[in-house]
Parts: C-alpha cells; structure tokens; sequence
C-alpha cells in the first residue's frame, strides 16, 4: 500500500503563506488523485483540493479557491498545496489523500471514501 508523509505544517499570521508537501512511499506517484483535506478541532474532516494527476486539472473547495494551489506531476515527488493569504480558521491538520479513482469533480473529489491512501497530517496554526 502506497504511504504518504506531509511537512511544511507550522504556526503562522493571518495573511501568510505556507506551502505542504506530500510524498509518497513510491518513487514516483502512481494514484490517480492526489488531494488535500484538512480537520480542525471539534470539526469533520473537510475537502481543500484536489489533483487529477493524468490531466493535471484541479479541483478546490469554494473557501480556497483563488488562494490555494495543488500542484504535483507523476514523474515526480512530491505533491504541493501551496495556501497563502491564509485565515485563522483555517488552523487545522492537513491531510494528503491518494486515490485509484479519476475524479471529474470537484464533488467527486471531496468524497473521502474514495481515498485508499492517507498521511498521518501535518498541523497548520494560523494566528490573528
């Protein structure tokens, strides 16, 4: 089973930027989609965005769009969520998800279920 790591969590102010790494256990990546989810305390786990990796088109929740992006290429390691202007409620866990599934939608991608692969999360604390 393929494993992920994330890095680049950290403390930051509102308005900075950070950008998260996600690696994965092979040398280059071979899931499908690669996407991003976050969880704040007391919350659900919720979608931020996503990577379909054979066309390279991204999907991202309404809250991010416009400030996050995912990047990534499949000769490649790692995938990137690069976030900037970010918000204090956007202190959370950073999750990477890898997925077998090709994913057409932004809805598609926001299905947890479909994900085979999860890191362990890298935390983000935004502060005012």
């Amino acid at each position: 089973q393929v494993q992920l790591v994330e890095s680049g969590g950290g403390t930051v102010q509102a308005g900075d930027s950070l950008r998260l790494s996600c690696e994965t256990s092979t040398r280059t990546i071979t899931k499908t989609t690669m996407s991003w989810f976050r969880q704040a305390p007391g919350k659900e786990r919720e979608f931020v965005a996503a990577l379909n990796m054979i066309v390279g088109r991204t999907y991202y929740a309404p809250s991010v769009k416009d400030r996050f992006t995912v990047s990534g290429d499949n000769a490649e390691n790692p995938v990137y969520l690069q976030m900037n202007s970010l918000k204090p409620e956007e202190t959370a866990v950073y999750f990477c998800a890898g997925s077998s599934r090709l994913v057409a939608d932004a809805t598609t991608a926001a299905t947890a279920a479909l994900y085979d692969s999860w890191g362990q999360g890298t935390q983000v604390t935004v502060s005012t």
